[in-house]
């Protein structure tokens, strides 16, 4: 039987690729605009085809005859949004979204896959999200579902939600399901305990002072209120809790959702036991990433890309059913 074949754009660092790899699918083209992303999938993934550019730009008329299994992508929508100041379909991003829905009609894939941030579903009063399925309902080729997913539920020591549309190809005459959350949902201490040292951030001596005082799971109001109102500046007095400032994590509990840096001040992704943000290593195993997965540029570049991945093992999860429904 032959490899299930895939096609991803706006593929980033290769979360979501990896989890359909490890499944069985064969990359037939990766494709992302950063660089240092495409470094990335170039040392994880030498043997595909990975292109650096715009997905506006790229050439699919050798894939047009193959039938293609699964076209997907993190592509962003919300400019498609005409609400207020938004440009809507004239902004850049926004005509990617149409570009994939072209994408779509060009291929006619069994299966496709859009990734985003479960903002998408409430954002300009839903009506964003609601108009780029009307636009891929234009098609009249596809099944459309969608859901916000969290990944804690499949495997990842992590609550980090995110919105997947899948289209299934009328053709296939099978009905796609989300995958059934897992029964064991991970926490820090299962993938923290025994991690490789690695590169990371670093405190400056007054932020670690203050920071050491933070208790596991705590934050700045844990700390003594003079102390705490001299960090906090204008915040202190300010309405909301603003519990991600000074954020020490729980080992006992799931990551919150991991960024692209883990020492911004309003959003603190503080180890749990040492007084040290959390390193490379530590945010890639939270990604679930495996350890021999290699990432290129400076650590900051390489912080963006974790943070900004789809974890691998909601990738997997979602790779099966799409597996299901294609055999």
């Amino acid at each position: 039987m032959s490899k299930l074949t895939f096609i991803e754009v706006c593929a980033g660092a290769g979360g979501l690729s990896k989890g359909f790899i490890d499944c069985g699918f064969e990359p037939l083209l990766l494709n992302d605009t950063n660089k240092y992303c495409i470094e990335t999938l170039k040392i994880n993934h030498p043997k595909t085809n990975i292109i650096n550019g715009s997905m506006v730009d790229l050439d699919l008329e050798k894939y047009k005859d193959k039938k293609i299994d699964v076209l997907m992508g993190g592509v962003p929508c919300q400019s498609f949004s005409q609400a207020g100041k938004r440009k809507g379909i004239e902004d850049d991003r926004g005509k990617l979204i149409l570009h994939f829905i072209k994408i779509i009609n060009i291929l006619n894939p069994n299966v496709f896959i859009i990734e985003n941030v479960q903002g998408l579903v409430s954002h300009n009063k839903g009506n964003t999200l609601k108009m780029v399925i009307n636009e891929i309902d234009k098609i009249g080729k596809y099944i459309i579902n969608y859901k916000v997913l969290n990944a804690n539920n499949y495997s990842v020591p992590q609550n980090r939600k995110r919105l997947i549309i899948v289209g299934v190809n009328n053709s296939i005459n099978k009905i796609f399901k989300f995958p059934e959350p897992h029964k064991y949902k991970p926490v820090l201490k299962d993938v923290l305990e025994n991690c490789p040292v690695s590169g990371g951030a670093v405190y400056k001596k007054d932020k670690y002072d203050i920071m050491k005082l933070v208790p596991q799971g705590g934050c700045w109001k844990d700390i003594p209120d003079e102390i705490a109102e001299k960090y906090m500046g204008k915040s202190y007095n300010s309405k909301g809790g603003k519990r991600g400032i000074l954020k020490r994590l729980d080992m006992g509990k799931p990551c919150l959702t991991l960024l692209t840096t883990p020492s911004q001040k309003q959003t603190e992704r503080c180890h749990p036991i040492e007084t040290r943000p959390l390193q490379i290593k530590e945010y890639a195993r939270i990604q679930t990433f495996p350890d021999d997965y290699k990432f290129s540029g400076s650590i900051n570049q390489i912080y963006k890309q974790i943070g900004n991945a789809v974890p691998v093992n909601l990738s997997k999860a979602i790779a099966m059913e799409v597996k299901n429904v294609l055999r």
